[in-house]
């Protein structure tokens, strides 16, 4: 692993005492953000403002233990990243389903599920990778921001025609707040902009308070300062049908672990490549762990921080170090309950406007991961599909009525009905994945930009990413015009191009000598010397841009393989 030049400390790297605490302190005022999740959901279970402010408290308690789990390894635990968990939405939609049913008790005892899920998926990750798609990864995430966004909405406004629905004081609040947020993210700078959610809404509860829709002072006297977490001090309360939507949550989670273990490769190591597929599996085993531990102890769901990653790696402090100061801060914050029980009091038009401006950059990373490859029909289809179930089932939930009653439950959800749909499909669609195109090449009539629109469309055809097709456009036209330069094929050349979701190979054969592809780059006497120089310096070139290569002669006719992993 190479540190690259951008990053001021590296994953390996031990930063000042001054650096880690500041920066340990500008993670966790992100990760606060996110506790807002935790108070919804205790305060859409009818909970005392006590058990609100514990069900936080013990939610950073598993935060900061998650923070441990994932950075410092522990055997085949953690990832060995600055990779922290935070109160997760994926978790938070099953959790509102679940109260509804079972109150607390099934959120944490769903959760402890999940998490157990998510660590079974991890030993056999490898084994997965055709269901478990960039596309569907992008998928949920996009259904993830969706129904986030549809209960941040919903929380801030109300429902027309139902009590509760908002009053202008109320509209104006989430606007103000919204509207803060926005400002602050477009046109703040350095913290101003980090922190624009946390700012946004301490300005929308002081709005609040302003007009009396906020008491803080009387409520926050019934709660001590200093106060041990409670423990398990739920009635569990298990429920098979809440096990489809934590299920979902548990992809879900997997997903969002296998991107940001991804990032933190990217973003530690100049030289990387690919995945590393083992620092994934061991990432989602400590991000499992977490859940279950959030559950056990009383509280939230837990998963791997997108916006932390990426803090990190815009402030370009890395160090695992970090991690320490991080879960310092979040074990003290666990011991004072009045920090969860301000987020239970806050407002619901200020919790709303939160909800609705986090979504959008959901809704947004999971575009972008959608749309990382070139769609194909199959994809454009399953995704479309999956899109419109999952918007129908929240627009219309009466089309689940012919349903059974337990079915018409688990399903109810624009996160679970688009998965299943979009998981359906891509078994389905699996079924004559791998495709051959064919393509004829005259030695004296060779076309650069012709081959590399051949390869694009064939990449766009079957969806390919578009890195790989690049890298495989160049090897083609360079091989072909090294052969042809060489004079060593006797008429035709041969491509053909196989692709099957997780391979690409590209095989040129000709009648005529093999061509050379050496393992050492030519001194520059001999590229200078001759042409035969300067053919074996693009033959060397040729096999750095694929993942694997291979000439064989046989009855005087040569192939050349260049494979790539997908």
């Amino acid at each position: 692993m190479r540190k690259p030049h951008n990053l001021s400390y590296g994953v390996d790297d031990s930063p000042p005492l001054r650096v880690t605490a500041l920066s340990g302190v500008q993670h966790v005022g992100l990760m606060a953000i996110y506790l807002v999740y935790p108070a919804l959901v205790a305060k859409a279970a009818g909970s005392s403002p006590e058990m609100a402010a514990s069900f936080v408290s013990a939610t950073l308690v598993a935060l900061a233990i998650g923070t441990l789990l994932q950075a410092i390894k522990f055997g085949p635990v953690g990832s060995g990243f600055l990779c922290q968990p935070v109160s997760s939405v994926v978790y938070f939609v099953p959790s509102l389903i679940a109260v509804k049913h079972g109150g607390l008790g099934a959120v944490v005892v769903m959760t402890m599920i999940s998490g157990l899920l998510e660590i079974g998926l991890a030993r056999i990750l490898n084994r997965l990778r055709s269901i478990f798609t960039a596309e569907i990864a992008g998928l949920v995430v996009l259904l993830v921001g969706m129904a986030s966004g549809s209960v941040g909405l919903r929380t801030a406004l109300g429902t027309p025609g139902q009590p509760g629905f908002a009053t202008p004081l109320d509209a104006a609040l989430a606007l103000l707040t919204l509207g803060i947020m926005v400002g602050l993210n477009v046109w703040g700078r350095g913290w101003l902009r980090i922190f624009c959610v946390l700012l946004g809404m301490t300005a929308g509860c002081l709005a609040a308070w302003a007009f009396g829709r906020l008491r803080v002072a009387e409520a926050t006297l019934a709660v001590p300062v200093f106060a041990v977490p409670g423990i398990a001090h739920h009635e569990w309360l298990f429920d098979s049908t809440l096990l489809l939507p934590f299920a979902v949550a548990a992809l879900a989670a997997s997903l969002k672990v296998m991107g940001n273990v991804t990032t933190c490769q990217k973003v530690n190591d100049a030289n990387w490549a690919r995945a590393d597929m083992k620092s994934i599996s061991e990432g989602m085993v400590g991000d499992g762990l977490a859940a279950v531990l959030a559950g056990a102890l009383g509280g939230h769901g837990v998963n791997s921080s997108t916006a932390n990653v990426g803090l990190a790696s815009a402030t370009g402090i890395t160090s695992r170090k970090i991690a320490y100061a991080i879960a310092a801060m979040l074990f003290v914050l666990a011991f004072v309950p009045r920090l969860g029980l301000l987020f239970y009091l806050m407002p619901q038009a200020v919790a709303g406007a939160a909800l609705v401006f986090s979504s959008t950059y959901i809704i947004v990373n999971g575009l972008e991961i959608i749309t990382s490859r070139l769609l194909d029909t199959r994809k454009t289809l399953l995704i479309g599909f999956a899109l419109i179930f999952g918007i129908a089932v929240e627009v219309s939930p009466a089309l689940l009525d012919p349903l059974p009653a337990g079915a018409r439950f688990s399903l109810n959800s624009s996160l679970v009905l688009g998965t299943l749909v979009a998981l359906a499909l891509n078994v389905l669609f699996r079924l004559g994945v791998r495709q051959t195109a064919i393509l004829t090449v005259q030695p004296g009539a060779v076309d650069s930009k012709a081959l590399r629109d051949f390869m694009e469309s064939q990449g766009g055809l079957w969806g390919a990413r578009r890195d790989v097709i690049e890298r495989a456009s160049f090897n083609l036209a360079q091989s072909i015009e090294t052969i042809a330069s060489s004079g060593v094929a006797r008429g035709p050349m041969m491509v053909a191009a196989t692709f099957d979701e997780y391979n690409l190979n590209l095989r040129v054969s000709y009648d005529g000598a093999p061509l050379e592809l050496p393992q050492t780059r030519p001194a520059p006497e001999e590229i200078l010397a001759s042409e035969v120089g300067e053919r074996r310096l693009a033959g060397y070139m040729l096999r750095q841009f694929a993942d694997r290569v291979a000439v064989t002669h046989r009855d005087s006719r040569s192939t050349v393989l260049f494979h790539f992993d997908h």
